[in-house]
């Protein structure tokens, strides 16, 4: 069984992997208020789930981006993962399928928000979706 020190040490280093510094960003901006909660970010979601075996990083990240598109009310959070999608090998052309293919699921206008997220990542890095 890992250590909290372990956990935390192996999310630390996913959530580089994944996101690099924008993740990174993220739990440093919630250490003022919710400190614990940074920490679980970092030792659960990326320590336990996000460095699991199972699914390689571009996969992960696909459901991620599919997630958080369905959601509707994660624009921030999609942008991130849209970036750490890029980051761990996914095409644009990728995550604008997957987020097409919500609005099968959770609707146009969570399709359309999806997109214009990503839109705005695209651009930002040079990207071209089509």
């Amino acid at each position: 069984m890992a250590t909290p020190e372990d956990r935390y040490a192996t999310g630390v280093a996913t959530l580089q992997s994944i996101t690099g510094s924008s993740g990174e960003a993220v739990v440093e901006s919630l250490k003022d208020i919710a400190p614990d909660f940074a920490d679980w970010i970092v030792a659960f979601a990326y320590g336990d789930v996000m460095s699991r075996p199972g699914l390689d990083k571009p996969v992960r990240q696909i459901a991620t981006i599919a997630a958080l598109t369905a959601l509707g009310t994660a624009t921030a959070q999609l942008k991130v993962h849209i970036h750490g999608g890029l980051n761990v090998g996914c095409t644009p052309q990728q995550i604008t399928e997957c987020i097409l293919q919500m609005a099968v699921y959770a609707g146009f206008p969570a399709a359309i928000n999806g997109l214009v997220a990503a839109r705005e990542v695209f651009v930002e890095r040079g990207l071209s979706a089509v």
